[in-house]
């Protein structure tokens, strides 16, 4: 009798011990999402608050009364925003098209083919991720002018269309793929081309998709090689696009257009990344794992 009621005792206290540490995680876990998300929260609400209510804020209001639109109007009046936003969706397209193509080639040359320097290569071709972006951007910026490319789009796409780490990323997630699927590939008569297109590319789809949502993200929030390459309004990107309306729309004191503005501009990542995030996650951990 006296151990049944100390096993009751001992096991109250662990549910007592487990119900503590949940209610600590969640209240951790809470507090972190305040932080992460009260500057979306900020912005969003300076979005909607008038010029002259902001400026008359002594202590930021958290909350507001009479929110208006106005600033969004402004947004696509004040400067060409809607063309920006045009040629970033088709940057950002044509970007991630090209690049899907060659890395998916290259890694399936590292994973499957077998040629002489292929190991040698492959070590090469790591060893650039050890290079400044800094001198990259330099040398691509020489190349791309001597051809003439500069306030083009073949110039802004052309430096973007790889990336050393996406191919090793996809490099390794078609070597978890068991090498009797190959084989036996290549028993049936089916070619390298034909295996890449109908086996490797279906069982990777999860590792592609994380891939070029990654690459979405980057080629939207490009700015360092756009600024750069393109003096030329028609070309510009929304990373152009919010300097020019600093400088030249909204000017630097009108931030509720800025922010009206900056909204604009991230809702399509915010939404993409709502969308896909369980496949972001699933790729990035397929593609770590080794089995």
């Amino acid at each position: 009798m006296e151990n049944r009621m100390d096993y009751g005792k001992i096991e109250r206290k662990a549910r007592i011990r487990k119900a503590v540490v949940r209610t600590i995680t969640y209240v951790f876990l809470v507090l972190w999402a305040v932080i992460v998300l009260f500057p979306f929260y900020w912005m969003l609400l300076t979005s909607v608050k008038s010029y002259s209510e902001y400026n008359s804020e002594y202590i930021p209001k958290f909350f507001i009364s009479s929110p208006t639109l106005q600033n969004y109007a402004d947004a696509f009046t004040a400067v060409p925003l809607g063309r920006y936003l045009l040629n970033t969706v088709l940057f950002t397209v044509a970007t991630t098209a090209i690049m899907l193509v060659v890395i998916t080639l290259a890694a399936f040359a590292f994973a499957r083919l077998e040629f002489k320097g292929k190991n040698i290569a492959f070590v090469f071709l790591l060893s650039l991720m050890m290079i400044p972006n800094e001198l990259v951007i330099i040398t691509n910026y020489v190349t791309i002018t001597n051809l003439d490319m500069r306030n083009t789009f073949q110039g802004l796409i052309l430096p973007s269309v790889t990336s050393v780490f996406y191919i090793y990323l996809l490099k390794e997630n078609f070597e978890q793929i068991p090498d009797s699927l190959y084989y036996a590939a290549k028993v049936d008569g089916t070619s390298d081309m034909k295996y890449l297109l109908r086996v490797l590319i279906p069982i990777a789809r999860p590792t592609l998709v994380t891939i070029t949502i990654l690459k979405v993200i980057e080629c939207w929030n490009s700015y360092v090689w756009p600024r750069l390459i393109t003096d030329d309004e028609d070309y510009y990107l929304v990373s152009n696009g919010i300097q020019e309306i600093r400088e030249n729309g909204f000017g630097r004191e009108n931030i509720p257009a800025m922010m009206a503005a900056v909204v604009v501009i991230s809702i399509p990542l915010i939404v993409l990344f709502l969308l896909f995030r369980k496949q972001i996650m699933a790729g990035v951990s397929r593609g770590g794992l080794k089995g």
